[in-house]
């Protein structure tokens, strides 16, 4: 079926089935129910579901696996036993059909955050998808389709999972927000850069919106995928009709929508929340005759991070070389003491200076450095949104790095000898990467330019045999020092032009070594810089602290035009700020500026430095409070992303666990504003957003009561009654269970008609909100702690 799968993508468009979870609910699914568990229950019911689907003329049928997890089964059910059930029942109607219909092993997300942003362990997530995906496999499931995914980190998990248990196809859509950003901050190129760097073999959006809010996402991703697109959007948005959840497009309004998706070039289309065999058949009406557009050639040479992506090619890049123990003796001694925090403060002093990736080398003879590698580069994606550059010569530590990595890396390096290239490449054919390549062999380093280029065509040749194209390789033709050699500069410098001209990849050199052993080496640096960078260079590893490097690189976009009105070099030099003083030994970080980092340690220092001079509450009150307001409109503005409020908000509980000792000892009451109740409804066993509002409201100082996941109507009331609380916070992610949202606003509302509620959620629009009687609707967290400060401000009032 693999094959039969890839022969048809492009050929045609293919056909997706749609909702399920709407469907189940029409025939008896009740609220809180596992929809899987009709796998065994009523199979009958499920399988009439997926011969409706087939009868509309779906190419793919979704199995009713989407909860099948380990970490999200309650009961007496087991994830396997599920999915086996579920596949099986696909697969029958499937080869009922006469035609050619493919079974999607269907995975959702497990409703956890992944660290370091949530409690949930990468190979643990990886394990759990495992489970799920072997049995489908076995059970006869023709491919996977990962879907409604929001966290980077979780989908790299469930592709691994899929990649390490079989050779299905696999497919992924995901849940972006109006502004094409996914949950956990991750940007449209950025996801795409991840997911082809992982090989998978289609990509696309589903959930979140109707056919009508994707068209603008659609040319996001139209404009940097480069592999099939598959788009499957909700029937509209959610309203509440005679006490029922409803969406409110019309078959033929959807099919003619997604003409439209596919006009821009969807391959394969389908439909989600509220979608029914009739809106399918109505668009297979309208877009079985459309042509497959053919793929657009978007090979450029991208890194990407878990929030944002880095082209290199359009720009000079600066690749900040800082973290990297070479000839620093305070850096070694962090690496041997396990100071993560002296590594993340000089990754952070790269990225105020200018720096677009961050080199990453941790490599010390005495301490373990796949551990250190690991650790440094979770602990450098917790703080900052900058893709990584992972620099060590250990196979093992490398593999450690890309596993745990949110994106797509750098991978520094390969070179031409036939071992290194032997354990190097399979790696980034893995996990994806732009794989730096060095220009020396068995035989050292060519001392003519030719030589270098050989080199470089032999690494390149040997790189397309594993299925890495030019557009994930960079040469470094090789810096070596004029001091010894005064030829040594020209070169590289014509080694450089030939592998850009001749080869058609991108360049990096590392600078600083042309100069080493002369004095006032930045003059010489500055220069080659300017003289690369003449000759093609595309990314130079450099120290971004070094004004007269980073104004070398400002100044040739101006001379060269690709500064579009010199704009870059404007913004950087025409306000100049005087160099930053060094900051004497043993004074650490603000307490604003380490929340703002998200820097636990440096934020408890700040606060141990504040309490000198100021009292507690004034330290909450006046430092960490509006430090925190500041990380929220950022978060608001689109200008800091999810990783980076959690992380804010765990500095600031560091700082505020610290300040409550004080308090304790001291024997001052700590002040709190207010007590909110906060659930999932009954049924739905996602915390994801939840979780990320308790974390922010304790941090606005509320006395937070959290009754965790799938909480009946009667608990939330039961609890407010007794705690008497007059705010509640309720999130719902599925479809299935709004009725027990609306049963739980409707029973608050009988026995505690001064108690204002909140709800959030995936499925949760601001009309829905009002349809269901809820006091306010919040798209995010900071809206939940925006409204919990009015209430509770007016309370005061009142």
């Amino acid at each position: 079926m693999m094959e039969s799968i890839q022969t048809l993508l492009g050929r045609r468009v293919l056909f997706f089935d749609g909702g399920m979870g709407t469907l189940l609910q029409e025939k008896g699914l009740g609220p809180g129910e596992l929809p899987e568990s009709w796998n065994l229950l009523h199979p009958e019911e499920v399988l009439q579901i997926h011969r409706d689907y087939v009868s509309a003329g779906a190419d793919f049928i979704t199995t009713n696996t989407f909860g099948a997890n380990r970490l999200k089964m309650r009961g007496a059910y087991q994830a396997a036993e599920l999915t086996a059930a579920g596949v099986k029942l696909a697969r029958q109607a499937a080869d009922e059909a006469g035609r050619p219909v493919f079974v999607a092993l269907d995975i959702g997300p497990t409703g956890k955050l992944l660290q370091p942003m949530g409690d949930l362990d990468f190979e643990t997530a990886v394990g759990a998808f495992k489970e799920t995906v072997r049995a489908g496999a076995e059970a006869g499931a023709d491919c996977v389709i990962i879907e409604t995914m929001s966290d980077i980190s979780e989908i790299k998990a469930a592709v691994l999972a899929v990649k390490e248990s079989c050779s299905l196809p696999v497919f992924v859509t995901m849940v972006f927000d109006e502004r094409g950003r996914l949950l956990t901050g991750a940007d449209i190129p950025a996801a795409v850069a991840m997911l082809e760097g992982l090989r998978v073999d289609a990509l696309g959006l589903n959930c979140g919106f109707g056919p009508e809010q994707m068209l603008p996402l659609m040319d996001q991703l139209e404009s940097c995928c480069s592999i099939p697109i598959l788009v499957s959007p909700n029937a509209g948005l959610p309203v509440v009709v005679d006490g029922q959840t409803v969406y409110n497009v019309s078959p033929a309004d959807f099919a003619a929508q997604m003409a439209e998706i596919v006009r821009k070039g969807a391959w394969m289309v389908g439909g989600c929340c509220g979608t029914t065999p009739d809106h399918i058949r109505a668009e297979v009406e309208a877009c079985r005759e459309l042509p497959a557009r053919p793929l657009p050639r978007n090979r450029r040479t991208v890194v990407s991070s878990g929030s944002m992506a880095v082209v290199i090619g359009e720009r000079p890049v600066v690749i900040g070389e800082r973290i990297n123990p070479t000839g620093k003796k305070r850096f070694k001694q962090a690496l041997r003491e396990k100071d993560l925090d002296y590594l993340l403060n000089e990754g952070l002093k790269q990225v105020d200076a200018g720096a677009d990736i961050l080199d990453v080398n941790v490599g010390l003879p005495e301490i373990d450095e796949t551990e250190m590698m690991r650790e440094t580069v979770k602990g450098l994606q917790g703080v900052l949104n900058l893709p990584l550059q992972i620099d060590t010569t250990s196979p093992q530590a490398m593999e450690a790095a890309l596993r745990v990595y949110s994106g797509k890396a750098m991978v520094n390096s390969v070179n031409g000898k036939s071992e290194v290239m032997a354990e190097v490449f399979p790696l980034v054919q893995k996990y994806g990467g732009v794989v730096v390549a060095l220009t020396l062999d068995e035989d050292g380093i060519p001392d003519t330019a030719e030589g270098r280029l050989a080199i470089a065509e032999k690494i390149v040749r040997t790189a397309e045999s594993y299925g890495i194209g030019r557009e994930d390789i960079v040469v470094d033709a090789l810096t070596m020092t004029i001091s010894s050699d005064q030829r040594a500069a020209d070169t590289t410098l014509r080694a450089l032009k030939m592998i850009k001209e001749q080869l058609g990849v991108k360049t990096v050199l590392g600078v600083s070594n042309v100069s080493f052993g002369l004095p006032r080496r930045e003059v010489v640096n500055s220069a080659f810089l300017l003289l690369a960078l003449e000759h093609g260079l595309d990314a130079a590893i450099i120290n971004p602290g070094s004004e007269r490097m980073m104004e070398t690189v400002a100044a040739f976009g101006a001379l060269s035009g690709g500064d579009a009105h010199c704009a870059g070099y404007i913004e950087r030099m025409g306000a100049q700020p005087a160099p930053a003083a060094e900051k004497p030994a043993g004074e650490g970080m603000p307490l604003d500026q380490a929340v703002a980092r998200g820097m636990k340690a440096e934020a408890v220092a700040g606060t141990r430095k504040l309490l000198e001079t100021r009292q507690p509450m004034e330290v909450i009150n006046e430092v960490l409070i509006p430090a925190l307001d500041t990380v929220g409109k950022g978060f608001e503005q689109g200008t800091i992303f999810l990783p980076q409020l959690l992380m804010s908000a765990e500095a600031a509980g560091a700082a505020f666990d610290y300040l409550k000792e004080e308090m304790r000892r001291a024997g001052t009451a700590e002040e709190k504003k207010g007590k909110i109740v906060i659930a999932t409804v009954k049924g739905d066993i996602h915390d994801i957003g939840k979780n990320i509002v308790r974390v922010l409201l304790e941090n606005y100082g509320f006395d937070v009561i959290d009754l965790g996941k799938d909480v009946p109507p009667e608990t939330v009331v039961e609890t407010v009654l007794r705690e008497d609380v007059k705010l509640v916070g309720l999130s719902a992610l599925m479809t299935t269970t709004v009725p027990s949202m609306a049963e739980t606003i409707r029973q608050l509302r009988a026995a505690a008609p001064d108690c204002k509620v909140v709800v959030g959620g995936a499925v949760m629009t601001q009309e829905y909100a009002d349809q269901i009687g809820a006091d306010c609707y919040s798209p995010d967290a900071m809206g939940t702690v925006y409204f919990a400060q009015k209430c509770f401000e007016n309370a005061v009032k009142e």
